[in-house]
């Protein structure tokens, strides 16, 4: 049976080719996967997330001319969109909290941030609200 160069090349072109298609599916299936971090700086935005992920929210809170500001634990608008599985106010004013993406939607995950002052200063009557769109695809 004769064989030629271009069938060889055919032959070790498949294995190539199947591995890359691999890789392609693999990495496809680790971006689903991969979690949204969001901060104080994201307030505002609208991110989008894949259905079976994690968005997680980090604020950190912060001193100013001797007042504290701290966090209130993030809430989301639509549970059945993203559920909530972890949330924590920390004692240094900061919160935290984790969202299950459950399916494709769109939710908000909100925050205040309010004013806790020094001994000897005041607080403005001042609650500052933080909020992210999240669409689910």
């Amino acid at each position: 049976m004769k064989t030629s160069k271009f069938g060889a090349v055919r032959l070790a072109a498949a294995p190539v080719l199947t591995a890359a298609t691999a890789a392609a599916t693999a990495q496809a299936t680790a971006s689903a996967a991969t979690q949204v971090v969001l901060t104080n700086l994201d307030g505002g935005r609208t991110v989008v997330a894949a259905a079976g992920g994690d968005v997680e929210v980090r604020l950190t809170a912060y001193r100013e001319q001797g007042l504290n500001w701290s966090w209130s634990i993030p809430q989301a608008s639509t549970p059945e969109v993203l559920k909530r599985t972890a949330g924590t106010a920390e004692p240094s004013g900061g919160a935290r909290a984790v969202f299950h993406v459950q399916h494709p939607g769109t939710g908000k995950i909100t925050a205040t941030r309010h004013c806790r002052p020094n001994p000897g200063k005041a607080c403005l009557d001042v609650v500052a609200p933080w909020k992210v769109t999240v669409d689910v695809k």
